[in-house]
């Protein structure tokens, strides 16, 4: 009984481990709660004296006036933009991790730790030179304007290569004997191994280019072109008459709706995201 009891006897390292990702995990849950709330709260019950993180009053007044927008095409073009940068930087990156992954070329660590030491540098960087790139190209209020400086991802790039690293040998060998050349063993034998970090990329992506803001922002000036973030933005809370919050319960209407595509394609695939991107970290 003694020997059981000591079996079950849990490690306090792994309780507290415990403990602690559960409270990470309210600490991150709460805002959306709160969001979700006050989405379907009245205005005199967004601003109150301590917070209610359940609505005495449930209406959709603030969703009624979301939609009074052209949310509907916004969504759309957020979707046009989200997808095509998806695919285009899905499968350039499974392209460029192949490369890094399998063939060998002089420089090729060294490429590796440039795309890398890349991450570290602001986007905000690029912005100009790419505003003025573009204006010159006349490509401004296009979908091509907003999707073209998003297809190349290094995480995508990263994810791949450390995927296509633990790959065996022998399933090239196989594939030379065969008669296939190095983009047929890529295309019919590496990309259909690739499903996880396929997935991974593909969540990761898909959420960036969905929330991205400040590029569409500068690059879009007609209404009908805005994508969700930036269509959404005009809700942003500002200080009214008798210092009254006015816009709150919009502004969190509309990053509801916002939040509402990444948040399904991550909990249908999250099993498929979190093994691809375990993959990738555990690959030398």
């Amino acid at each position: 009984m003694r020997r059981f009891l000591r079996a079950r006897r849990m490690d306090p390292w792994a309780v507290l481990l415990w403990l602690l990702g559960m409270a990470m995990a309210v600490i991150w849950f709460a805002p959306f709660v709160w969001m979700v709330s006050t989405s379907l709260k009245p205005i005199d019950q967004v601003m109150t004296k301590y917070v209610e993180w359940l609505p005495r009053t449930v209406v959709a007044d603030n969703y009624i006036k979301v939609f009074e927008q052209p949310v509907a095409r916004w969504a759309l073009n957020s979707f046009i933009v989200a997808t095509s940068a998806t695919a285009f930087g899905v499968i350039l990156g499974a392209m460029a991790g192949y490369a890094l992954a399998r063939l060998h070329f002089p420089g090729r660590a060294i490429l590796f730790t440039v795309l890398l030491a890349s991450l570290m540098i602001p986007t905000e960087m690029s912005i100009v030179p790419l505003y003025i790139a573009f204006l010159k190209l006349g490509l401004t209020n296009s979908y091509v304007a907003i999707v073209l400086p998003s297809i190349a991802s290094v995480i995508s790039v990263y994810i791949f290569r450390q995927f296509f690293m633990g790959l065996p040998q022998e399933l090239e060998d196989a594939a030379a004997i065969d008669g296939a050349g190095r983009f047929g063993t890529f295309w019919h034998i590496a990309l259909p191994l690739a499903r996880a970090p396929m997935i991974a990329a593909t969540i990761l992506l898909f959420t960036n280019n969905w929330n991205a803001y400040l590029w569409p922002l500068l690059i879009v000036f007609e209404e009908e072109m805005k994508t969700m973030p930036v269509g959404m933005a005009q809700f942003t809370p500002v200080i009214g008459a008798h210092t009254q919050i006015v816009g709150f319960g919009p502004a969190m209407a509309g990053v509801t709706l916002l939040s509402i595509p990444s948040l399904l394609i991550f909990v249908a695939l999250q099993n498929y995201f979190i093994a691809g991107v375990s993959r990738a970290g555990i690959k030398g």
